[in-house]
Order: C-alpha cells, then structure tokens, then sequence
C-alpha cells in the first residue's frame, strides 16, 4: 500500500523517481527504522537511480522525537527550510544503516552527514511521507519555487501600495505651506527618492505639530501635483489639511 501511495504521488506529479532528490521519512533510518517503509522507498526511488546519484534518506524523528499526527506536516517544514538553505540536514543518532533493512535493493542512501543541495539546472524537488500508526497512508513532491531574482516586489511577496501618503505638519497653515514647498525642492524629477521612502521618512523621521496635511497620490506625478496645490495654498483632490483634536482650528 505504501508504495502504492508512493507511485500515486508521483504520477499526480508528472515525475520519475530519478527526479526528486530526497525524501523526508518519519522513523525510516533511526536505528530501529521501519523495514515496511524503507522497501516501500527502495522499491519505488531506488530501482529508478544509480548508485552515483542516489535518494537522501532523510529521518524527521531523529531531529525532533515522535511527532505523531505531526509527522506529515513537519517533514514538510524540514524540507522547505532545507530548499531555501541549500542544504540536507543530517540524521541524527545514526551511525550506519539499520541491519533490519536491505539496502542493497536500491539506491538510497541515509544523511548520516549533512550534504549540500546543489542547483543542478532543475528545481530541487523532496518526498515527505507519513504513514502512521492509524493506517493513514500519505506521500507529497515538493518543489522549489521559482527563483525570484529579477522579478521584482511581486516575487519577493513585497505588495506595491495602491496609493502613497505624505504626510506634513507644522505650527500652523503658512508653516504647512513652507514644508510643501521644502519637500517639493527635494522629490522633484524622476531621479528623486522613491516615493514610498519619502512617505516612510516623513511619518517616522519628522516631528508632529497641530497643522497637518496629507498629500495622497499613486505615483510620482500625482504626488508631485499634489504637493506644489499645498505649497501654493490651492485646495485639490488629493490633498487634506487639518488641525489635531483640541488645537485651535
């Protein structure tokens, strides 16, 4: 059955066994192991490689104890934490093989040692198996994400903001005024600081009086416009001026 739900997992992926390059057990490789789990490994990864290229047997008990219901989710954590490192964590406790196991019928191999994890040209890609005590049998490929070098925000997880505030204040109107003017001196033009930075810096920088204004644009240009209205004293969208709660108005 165990190999049965090996195989599904990796039809459902559209990979061979010789694709993935490690797989993340629960109690396979400590010094008891799992002879059922281990054939079902060997069996299904073993047969597909050479002993050149073999299948990392990794063992997530060795690192944590028994996890129990937990054993599917924290191979899973073991596994991206190792992509995003480069890196496959060694078993701990183990020595040599379990002699409860033949390994000679494939090739695969346990992480007595921590290896690296190489860029080959393809993602690197991991099995996590838990098959626990309750009969629940379960096998996941993952694979690394697309790299996210020159992609920009949206890669990186950074969300662009819809629209930027600049807030400024003073001790009264013809003071907000000057700061509008001031500002506008130093973002005007294409090679001026990025707006999001401007709008950090004004808010986390500046000391706060009772006259305030918020300049509210999209984009350099609307900001810019929005900016000379306040410093000119003109009244657009955009642009809200204010006094704080209990100051004269």
């Amino acid at each position: 059955s165990q190999q049965r739900v090996i195989r599904a997992a990796l039809a459902n992926a559209r990979l061979s066994a010789a694709e993935v390059d490690a797989v993340e057990a629960h109690g396979t490789g400590t010094t008891l192991g799992d002879p059922i789990e281990a054939q079902a490994l060997l069996a299904t990864y073993g047969r597909e490689r050479t002993d050149d290229e073999p299948l990392w047997l990794g063992s997530i008990k060795s690192n944590i104890g028994h996890t129990q219901a937990a054993a599917g989710v924290a191979g899973i954590m073991k596994m991206v934490l190792a992509m995003r490192h480069g890196l496959l964590p060694r078993t701990l406790g183990v020595d040599e093989p379990s002699t409860h196991i033949d390994w000679t019928a494939g090739a695969v191999e346990l992480l007595t040692e921590a290896r690296p994890w190489p860029q080959t040209g393809r993602p690197r890609r991991a099995g996590v198996s838990s098959f626990g005590l309750s009969g629940t049998n379960a096998h996941i490929i993952l694979e690394q994400a697309p790299s996210a070098e020159g992609q920009g925000s949206e890669a990186t997880g950074e969300l662009a903001p819809a629209v930027v505030p600049w807030v400024l204040s003073a001790k009264s109107d013809a003071g907000v005024r000057e700061q509008g003017g001031r500002l506008l001196s130093l973002v005007a033009g294409e090679s001026g600081p990025a707006t999001k930075d401007v709008g950090l810096s004004l808010v986390t920088t500046r000391a706060v009086f009772d006259r305030r204004a918020v300049v509210l644009g999209a984009d350099r240009t609307a900001l810019i416009s929005g900016l000379t209205a306040l410093a000119e004293g003109r009244e657009v969208t955009g642009v809200v001026r204010g006094a704080a709660v209990g100051s004269d108005a």
